[in-house]
């Protein structure tokens, strides 16, 4: 297990980059929740784990407005569903900055952050309706702690190809393995 002891980093080149990446999976994000209902169907629950279905780009494009079309091609569109209880790792997206719409049900989202050696935890409740934007550096944890079903929408840009989970020791963040796209998933 690695610490996550990053040395301070410029990040003044990265922003504005990050900041158009981060706006254009928001965007994608709400227009897909706009269309909802079109991705309902495609959905399954599972009761052993979280489902995960990848939404091809196409069968997206055909939802939205053909303005979002250039955004959607350097993205990726996953659906999720979440059975009370089930709920990911702390983790991270590889470096792709991404945003996550509620379609239905109630998720927890826990963020951290802080100082190494002082990192905490903190945990905002996100009902249907709702858009989770985050840049290429979030690490969270979403579950479903309701009692009803929940459904969401992820979108990444760029698409993932690398995931890390972490675990939270002593207010040290800790990975504890890396997956690959391709591989893993």
């Amino acid at each position: 297990m690695t610490s996550l002891l990053s040395p301070a980093r410029d990040t003044s080149r990265a922003t504005a980059r990050d900041t158009a990446r981060a706006t254009s999976v928001t965007a994608l994000a709400a227009a897909l929740l706009a269309v909802s209902d079109a991705l309902l169907p495609r959905v399954e629950y599972r009761e052993s784990s979280r489902w995960t279905g990848l939404l091809p780009a196409g069968d997206a494009a055909d939802l939205l407005d053909p303005s979002l079309h250039a955004d959607l091609a350097a993205a990726q569109v996953w659906l999720l569903t979440w059975l009370p209880g089930q709920g990911t790792p702390l983790h991270d997206h590889g470096g792709s900055a991404g945003a996550f719409a509620v379609v239905g049900g109630v998720v927890t989202e826990d963020v951290v952050g802080g100082r190494p050696g002082a990192v905490r935890e903190a945990a905002t409740e996100l009902w249907a309706g709702r858009v989770r934007p985050f840049g290429p550096h979030h690490v969270h944890r979403v579950t479903n702690r309701g009692t009803l079903p929940a459904v969401s929408v992820h979108v990444y840009r760029p698409r993932l190809t690398q995931m890390t989970a972490y675990r939270l020791e002593a207010g040290t963040l800790l990975s504890t393995g890396t997956e690959q796209a391709g591989f893993d998933w």
